[in-house]
């Protein structure tokens, strides 16, 4: 690892800190500004005033909000994010249980939105010569930007898992399937407990999620890579390598695509945070196990500890993957780091 690349995950790292401690005590503050009662709703139905005011002491919800806060990132910094108030489990354990399958939804969903985002911008810029083609091309990209990823998923479950009745639309496995519990990741622990079956399984139950979550992020990766292939190609270099006799395959394939793809990596780093994020409504539509299925329920119940726990995992998410693709981008060009 160069130093260049460890000066950047140490500067990374120092301002990850204070942004997630300042995401933590926005959440904090917002949570305890809510008409809600943790106290109450932890409790049986039956159960007296006295009780709750009990309750309400041992959860520390009778002292100030910078008490509290105080308090839960004392607890935090042991490991502790306290008991879910629906569940009765512990949160970490939820988190743990949920991450991977999101992690690995995100994943393939950006892997989907990458390969045809890079196809479709190569492919449009290739018709940047024919009038009618072009246009039906930014209009088509112009239509498919304007679907957002919850219409793309109501839309496959009634075509393929409705009308034609082709792919399963909710679940992770099939019920005859007991999901291994190795790594916390369903595709790689099927293939580590040696069962290529419950991986094509898996694979399946995944395809429309994905589907829907790749479509609605490829149309803005097509348009900037294509864009960017355009600019670079009325570079000078570009004409002088014209110039020298190289063929246009070779110039496109050696000089255009390579330095335009440095904006678009930029931009599918962005796009990957938002998409981490945005899983929440796929993960509902196709009751998907994921962590944002965990944030609309506790959400619904009002699971303080709950949604605390996930706000803070998508904050790290976010600033994870920016380092992960700052990261990426400095070894694709050095000269990043110089600036």
């Amino acid at each position: 690892m160069s130093i260049a690349i460890l000066r950047l995950l140490a500067m990374r790292l120092m301002v990850a800190v204070p942004i997630v401690f300042l995401a933590a005590a926005v959440i904090f503050v917002a949570l305890r500004l809510l008409p809600v009662d943790p106290a109450a709703m932890s409790m049986p139905p039956a159960a007296t005033h006295a009780e709750i005011e009990a309750k309400r002491h041992e959860m520390g919800l009778d002292r100030s909000i910078p008490i509290q806060f105080g308090f839960w990132l004392g607890a935090v910094s042991r490991g502790d994010f306290g008991t879910s108030i629906q569940l009765r489990r512990g949160v970490l354990s939820l988190v743990a249980e949920a991450l991977p399958q999101t992690i690995e939804l995100a994943l393939l969903a950006m892997a989907l939105a990458a390969v045809m985002g890079v196809g479709g911008g190569i492919f449009m810029f290739a018709a940047r010569r024919m009038p009618l083609a072009q246009g039906a091309l930014d209009l088509s990209s112009t239509v498919l930007l304007s679907i957002p990823d919850f219409l793309w998923g109501l839309a496959f479950i009634l075509i393929f898992g409705v009308y034609f009745n082709v792919l399963p639309f909710t679940g992770r496995l099939s019920a005859a399937f007991a999901k291994p519990d190795v790594t916390g990741f369903l595709l790689l622990d099927a293939l580590i407990v040696g069962r290529p079956d419950m991986f094509a399984d898996a694979i399946v139950h995944m395809i429309l999620p994905v589907a829907a979550l790749g479509f609605a992020f490829a149309p803005t990766i097509v348009r900037v890579l294509a864009s960017s292939m355009l600019d670079v190609y009325q570079e000078d270099f570009v004409r002088q390598s014209q110039l020298r006799g190289l063929s246009q395959r070779r110039i496109i394939v050696r000089h255009v695509l390579p330095n335009a793809f440095l904006p678009t990596l930029s931009l599918m780093g962005v796009q990957f945070g938002f998409l981490f994020g945005g899983t929440l409504l796929i993960e509902v539509i196709y009751s998907y196990p994921g962590i944002g299925n965990l944030m609309v329920n506790a959400v619904r119940n009002a699971d303080l500890p709950v949604i605390q726990a996930v706000g803070i995992v998508y904050s790290l998410g976010v600033i994870a993957i920016t380092i992960v693709v700052d990261s990426v981008a400095l070894v694709l060009n050095p000269k990043v780091g110089r600036r």
